[in-house]
């Protein structure tokens, strides 16, 4: 059950790694520039994210107790709905982006982040309240917060969708900032 737990938030990572892709040939010096004051902020909101999902892997193992998988995924969840609100202030921080409707791309940019971050709140919730005590009733409770993972991390996939198709892929894939380390997924 913890596996299927694992699989399923890594789909979470995946969300991140829409930012990885190879920068272009932007000559767009404003949006390079809105680009960089976004991508500074969020690299180390990434990183706790990259760790975060590395704990709750870590513990989805056959021999993990129930104790310490809640332990590490209600921190890991509370890290990443911490981090996502981080990166929607630095969306919000960075100004209007100088792209065709540049505060439509900001606030719903803004809102997909903020949405994110409450689903990991929410999951948190959610993980904390689980009986560690019952086995049966546990693995229940993991199979209803890994079935939410789609719910909370659609805002932010929908914040990157947002920015990305305002133009400003280029010039966010082009910052080291907003680059992540792939990692081969733990079997």
């Amino acid at each position: 059950m913890n596996k299927k737990l694992a699989a399923a938030l890594s789909g979470s990572a995946v969300l991140m790694l829409v930012l990885s892709g190879c920068g272009g040939d932007d000559s767009d010096q404003k949006a390079d520039a809105w680009a960089k004051k976004v991508c500074d902020k969020w690299q180390p909101e990434l990183k706790k994210i990259e760790n975060a999902n590395a704990d709750i892997k870590r513990v989805a193992t056959e021999s993990s107790k129930p104790e310490e998988v809640q332990k590490t995924d209600s921190a890991a969840f509370a890290t990443m709905s911490e981090s996502y609100k981080a990166m929607g202030n630095a969306v919000q921080e960075a100004g209007v982006p100088p792209v065709k409707d540049g505060k439509g791309t900001q606030d719903a940019a803004v809102k997909g982040f903020e949405s994110t971050s409450k689903g990991y709140a929410d999951l948190k919730t959610k993980m904390d309240g689980l009986d560690v005590k019952d086995q049966g009733k546990f693995a229940e409770g993991l199979k209803e917060v890994a079935g939410g993972l789609d719910a909370a991390t659609k805002g932010g996939k929908d914040a990157l969708g947002k920015l990305n198709s305002g133009g400003l892929d280029k010039a966010m894939n082009s910052q080291k900032g907003c680059q992540v380390t792939t990692q081969s997924p733990a079997q």
